[in-house]
Order: structure tokens, then C-alpha cells, then sequence
């Protein structure tokens, strides 16, 4: 695929992701559109990891580390319903 059409995909969702956590309110969604972001790497994708500059480990690894952070903010908020389903699920009611 492009790379300048990867990052502009890339972008957009982080936007998106952006805007539903602070628009909308939505963790959930947030999370999940930047999660998607991820699929389109921005950088060369045919530079293997190891090769790759420092600078851009740090972005993708802080980007995933956002993303996690927002997962684990889901499931220990009280009130979301992904938390309570989880719970109902394993407690087969």
C-alpha cells in the first residue's frame, strides 16, 4: 500500500479516535479507531523493527500504550457496560 495514503488513513483514525473520547465521550470507540490506526502504519512498513529509527518505535509504542491504557480504563470503569457484561459472563447469569 502508499505510504502517504497509510498515513492519511493513519491520521484520520487518531482523529476519529480523538474525537470520540473527548467529543463524545466514548473510551470504547476511542480505543478501537486508534487501535485501528495502527493496522496503517505510517513508516516504511517494508523496514523491518529492528531497523526501524528510534523515533519511530517510540510513537508506535506510545500509541499502543494509549490504546492499552484506554482498555484497561473500560473494564475497571464501574458503570461501563462492557465491564458488567464481562462480569455477568462469567458469572453465567
Amino acid at each position: 500500500m502508499n505510504t502517504t495514503f497509510n498515513k492519511f488513513l493513519y491520521i484520520g483514525f487518531i482523529l476519529f479516535g480523538i474525537y470520540e473520547l473527548l467529543v463524545r465521550h466514548s473510551p470504547g470507540d476511542a480505543a478501537t479507531y486508534m487501535g485501528i490506526a495502527l493496522a496503517f502504519d505510517p513508516f516504511d512498513q517494508k523496514q523491518p523493527w529492528k531497523e526501524r529509527p528510534t523515533l519511530q518505535k517510540v510513537v508506535l509504542i506510545i500509541h499502543l500504550a494509549i490504546i492499552v491504557t484506554l482498555f484497561g480504563y473500560i473494564i475497571g470503569n464501574p458503570t461501563s457496560d462492557f465491564r458488567n457484561g464481562l462480569l455477568e459472563g462469567w458469572q453465567m447469569k
